[in-house]
């Protein structure tokens, strides 16, 4: 791994619920030795992508990825676009609504909205990090994403989330073949436990996948007339998303 690839590995171990790392936790968590963080991370602070915090010096991140950021969200702005149709459906369906974006061979949490209808729901965390073949988000991406990217991922060990979590490749490459016809994924206590996710895709410049939109809610209140909904609405706001980005949606052989 070059000096660039770890500098990067580092900035990837900060999370939502990871905001500020120290020196030796980030040396425990990278398998780094802490004389080569220390360096790195210098390395990072002097052009802003991260700061030292507070008496115990911690580490965060700095101004230099929010303004990397903002030149994202300009020039691709999936987060403004999609806010307003994630509110609007998780309202519409009384459940957890979120769209996460692909970078590289990771996917995100963008944004996400909770519904006012019920007081037990599913909670998502800012830039969460999603894995691909646990998730009704990843798998839907994986579906239309090129081999290369399918092949990179499954190729790594596939973690276990749940006793319900899929991590036989051949098995999530049938699964994938699947919902490229249909449209649409599902996951069901995959990711986590007692959670009933649906997702679609979204496409930007074309048909390249750049991302996906899901609804998730407890396992308990999902009966046939809800899953249809969910399915459905999904469905319906992925594809109005994907034209207000420029993309397309793939014609499947059974609509073709």
């Amino acid at each position: 791994m070059g000096t660039t690839s770890k500098a990067l590995s580092l900035l990837r171990l900060f999370s939502g619920s990871q905001p500020e790392i120290g020196l030796t936790e980030l040396s425990r968590q990278s398998g780094m030795n802490k004389a080569t963080v220390y360096r790195l991370m210098s390395d990072l602070a002097e052009y802003g992508f991260v700061e030292q915090v507070g008496a115990d010096r911690m580490y965060r991140i700095g101004p230099g990825v929010m303004r990397l950021a903002v030149l994202r969200e300009t020039s691709v702005p999936l987060r403004s676009i999609a806010k307003e149709h994630v509110s609007a459906l998780a309202e519409e369906i009384g459940e957890t609504t979120h769209v996460s974006q692909v970078s590289g061979d990771e996917l995100s949490t963008l944004t996400y909205a909770y519904s006012t209808k019920h007081g037990t729901r599913v909670t998502m965390e800012d830039a969460e990090r999603l894995p691909f073949h646990a998730t009704s988000s990843g798998l839907s991406v994986l579906a239309y994403s090129n081999a290369a990217l399918v092949d990179s991922i499954l190729s790594k060990p596939l973690d276990k989330r749940t006793p319900q979590t899929i991590v036989d490749p051949q098995q999530i490459r049938d699964e994938l073949k699947r919902i490229s016809l249909r449209g649409h994924a599902e996951s069901v206590s995959g990711f986590e436990q007692d959670v009933h996710s649906v997702a679609a895709p979204i496409f930007a410049g074309g048909a390249t996948v750049c991302g996906a939109l899901a609804i998730a809610a407890p396992v308990g209140r999902v009966n046939g007339a809800l899953r249809s909904r969910m399915i459905a609405a999904v469905q319906e706001r992925a594809r109005m998303i994907t034209e207000m980005m420029g993309g397309a949606m793939p014609v499947s052989p059974d609509s073709a």
